[in-house]
Formats: C-alpha cells, sequence, structure tokens
C-alpha cells in the first residue's frame, strides 16, 4: 500500500503486459491509497462495502431491508460505502433531487412510495453516469460527472427542473446541494440545524 497526505498527488502503474492505468487526485483531501492484492478482499476498504446499486442483487426488496429501523437521514445512508458501495457525496445529491427528496429525512420513515421513488432514483442516475463516463481516461472523469451534474456543485444555480436557486448546506468538511421546491418543500435551510423542520 501506498499513501500519501501531499498532493497534488499522481500515480502511474505499467504492467509488464503493456497495460496499466494512472490515479489522480488534487481535492484538498489527499485519500487516495493503491494495494497490491490477489483478491480485492484482502483491502479493507473494499472488504466492508456494501453491495453494488447496480448489482442484480440490488432490488426493491432489499433496498426496503436496508432501509427499515435506519434511523440516520438518508443523505448520510446513501453516503454510507458500507451501506451501498459507490455513492458518495455527489451522486447523493442527485439522486435526492432526482427522487424529490429531503436529505434530511429520516430513511426509516420513507413511505412505500417514497422507497420506490428513491430506488428508481439511485439507479436511473447511476446508469447514465456510467454510460456518460464509462469509456473515459481517468483524468477526463471529474470534469465529465460535473457537466453530468443537476445540482451537486451548482449552488446559487438555476434548478433545471423549476428554475428555483439551487442551495447549499456546508457541514463538516463537506457541503451538499439542494433545490427547496423540488426537495424540501420551499423551505431554504440555512445550516443543519435547520433538518428537523423538515422531517
Amino acid at each position: 500500500m501506498y499513501k500519501s497526505q501531499e498532493g497534488p498527488l499522481a500515480l502511474r502503474v505499467r504492467l509488464v503486459e503493456g497495460g496499466g492505468f494512472e490515479v489522480t487526485e488534487a481535492g484538498t483531501r489527499k485519500q487516495v491509497a493503491v494495494y497490491v492484492v490477489r483478491d480485492p478482499q484482502e483491502v479493507p476498504g473494499v472488504a466492508r462495502l456494501g453491495p453494488d446499486p447496480l448489482g442484480d442483487g440490488f432490488t426493491r426488496e432489499a433496498f426496503g431491508r436496508m432501509l427499515a429501523g435506519e434511523g440516520r437521514q438518508i443523505k448520510g445512508v446513501l453516503r454510507d460505502q458500507g451501506v451501498l458501495a459507490g455513492i458518495g457525496n455527489a451522486y447523493s445529491d442527485e439522486i435526492l433531487h432526482v427522487a424529490r427528496m429531503s436529505p434530511f429525512k429520516a430513511a426509516a420513515s420513507l413511505s412505500e412510495e417514497e422507497t420506490d421513488l428513491l430506488y428508481a432514483a439511485i439507479g436511473t442516475t447511476l446508469r447514465d453516469a456510467v454510460a456518460r463516463s464509462g469509456a473515459l481516461e481517468p483524468g477526463k472523469l471529474k470534469a465529465e460527472k460535473k457537466s453530468g451534474m443537476r445540482v451537486h456543485g451548482r449552488t446559487g444555480e438555476a434548478c433545471p427542473v423549476c428554475g428555483d436557486r439551487v442551495r447549499e448546506v456546508v457541514y463538516r468538511d463537506r457541503s451538499m446541494q439542494y433545490c427547496p421546491t423540488c426537495q424540501t418543500g420551499g423551505k431554504v435551510l440555512a445550516d443543519r440545524r435547520m433538518s428537523r423542520l423538515l422531517n
């Protein structure tokens, strides 16, 4: 394993057969790590991952079971890699916008209809992202990802659905973007303390 806290960080690996790959991380937080293993399950972060939301085993019924009894806010549940693999901060914003759902809603409080909408939004959002970026080189992925976003990273811009202004909540070292009209019944959140109003 190689891990660095300095950056920007770039790594190029060339294989004997002539193939290879590049990894670049230029953000303020350096978390990239490279492991050389025989089995991906030997990597601690991989071993703890939840199911692939685009995999065959991720059914509507399985998703409903994941949410049952889950007291956390739905945004945090979607971002938790131990619950579902591959949905981070950006795509959780996008999924919740597509589902027209408040990020602060308690996961266990979702109705059957809301769970259906959220399950469908996960599939369509992630499949669209894969279709847009599947053949791109790693160095071009970030720009493509940002260009396909509806609300994430678009604070102050018009919502593509209703035209309201996309708003932001900053918490810890992350920010979250949402549309008040589409997701929170028109309520604008000033900070996380306001989240209780939206449950």
